[in-house]
């Protein structure tokens, strides 16, 4: 089998791609190792993706858009930032910019599901399931892989979309700079009292920070990061105890909470390519650029890499370059670390002075957050970042 494009790994980035390439005149092979009934019906993961204007528009023109349920997307309106127990907070609104909503939050699960379905009638779109990589090589006609069932393909473009710590990348000889904070992250859906408003908190709390993301209703997406011993305790909890804690670490600011779904953890870890491309392949996703939770534009950037790759890879095209041209991966590499190199050390840093106990760095934070309040220039920038269409 000699498809034009094979991609290692159908999360959301990888297949998202596929879609993107699709009805071009290229054959596509995408490789997972999961069996293909958990891409159809993922598990719930308690994972909820904020996602901008600019990422709405890719995913309504790749046709995922009208496949997710509206019960599983929530409007995202405003944006709160706290420090430590104090109540002021910095807070980020859409009508500064003349927009209804900052962006939506929608179920990772519901993204997932409607990226296999916008691939599934696809003809030109093969799905190869329960397998993985043992081996590639480069060659001048393009990369062969062998393929842990036995099975060879060779193609002109290969794509490593498995996560941020990608198989493929290493087979690749491409390395990437790993950042590990040395925290988890618990996620959960909560039930609550008091109302949220289709307001997102990140809490910089003494210890451990917090973030509520608004759902529908009187619920939401509850993220925890303490150390991993921490989270492991909170995990262990009967949902009594749990939403107990809950409401002692959310300071009551909710009122009473019930847990309403099952609980997840993940370890963080940040991940940046050494290298963004390679011969005749590209990294795509959170193997390219694995974002910290706390600026939510993990997916974001994942799509931002789809809509780059598959701009190059047509625009090429039309060129009469070859798919896997040197010049064509360049401009991608180019503009991937344009769009995503700035964002992603800024979003280090504040993590590092935010969640320092140092005493100087609980005062410069606070002092932070008030200076930032005041300063309209910077929030209207944040607004039209998250609200732009492209």
């Amino acid at each position: 089998m000699s498809p034009d494009v094979v991609i290692v790994g159908a999360g959301p980035a990888g297949l998202c791609l596929a879609r993107a390439l699709s009805g071009q005149g290229l054959s596509i092979v995408v490789l997972e190792r999961q069996a293909e009934s958990a891409l159809a019906e993922p598990a719930f993961d308690g994972r909820e993706i904020a996602l901008t204007h600019a990422s709405q528009t890719l995913l309504e023109r790749l046709g995922l858009w009208s496949c997710l349920p509206a019960e599983d997307v929530a409007i995202l309106r405003d944006a709160q930032v706290f420090n430590g127990p104090s109540l002021f907070a910095l807070k980020i609104r859409a009508e500064q910019v003349g927009a209804e909503r900052l962006g939506h939050l929608v179920a990772n699960r519901a993204i997932r599901r409607a990226a296999y379905q916008a691939v599934a009638t696809c003809p030109d779109i093969k799905l190869l399931c329960e397998t993985a990589v043992d081996k590639l090589q480069t060659l001048d006609s393009g990369v062969r892989l062998c393929l842990h069932d036995g099975r060879q393909l060779q193609t002109r473009l290969l794509v490593a979309a498995d996560s941020r710590f990608s198989e493929t990348r290493r087979q690749l000889g491409i390395g990437a700079q790993l950042k590990d904070f040395g925290k988890s992250m618990l996620v959960c859906r909560m039930a609550h009292e008091k109302d949220h408003h289709q307001v997102a908190w990140e809490w910089f709390g003494y210890g451990q920070t917090l973030a509520l993301l608004p759902l529908n209703g009187r619920q939401s997406s509850t993220v925890l990061t303490l150390p991993p011993r921490d989270i492991e305790r909170l995990l262990e909890l009967d949902e009594t105890a749990f939403a107990n804690e809950m409401e002692r670490r959310f300071d009551r600011r909710l009122g009473a909470m019930q847990l309403v779904s099952s609980r997840h953890a993940y370890p963080l870890v940040g991940a940046y390519a050494r290298r963004m491309i390679g011969t005749r392949c590209a990294l795509l996703g959170d193997a390219a650029v694995g974002m910290h939770p706390v600026t939510a534009h993990g997916f974001n950037f994942g799509l931002t890499s789809v809509r780059l790759l598959s701009e190059a890879i047509l625009q090429g095209r039309g060129s009469r370059q070859k798919i896997a041209a040197p010049v064509t991966l360049a401009h991608y590499e180019r503009q991937l670390r344009l769009a995503t190199w700035p964002l992603y050390q800024a979003t280090n840093l504040l993590v590092e002075l935010y969640t320092s106990e140092q005493l100087p760095a609980r005062l410069l934070r606070s002092a932070g957050l008030r200076a930032a309040q005041g300063l309209l220039p910077l929030k209207k920038g944040i607004a039209l970042h998250l609200t732009a269409r492209a």
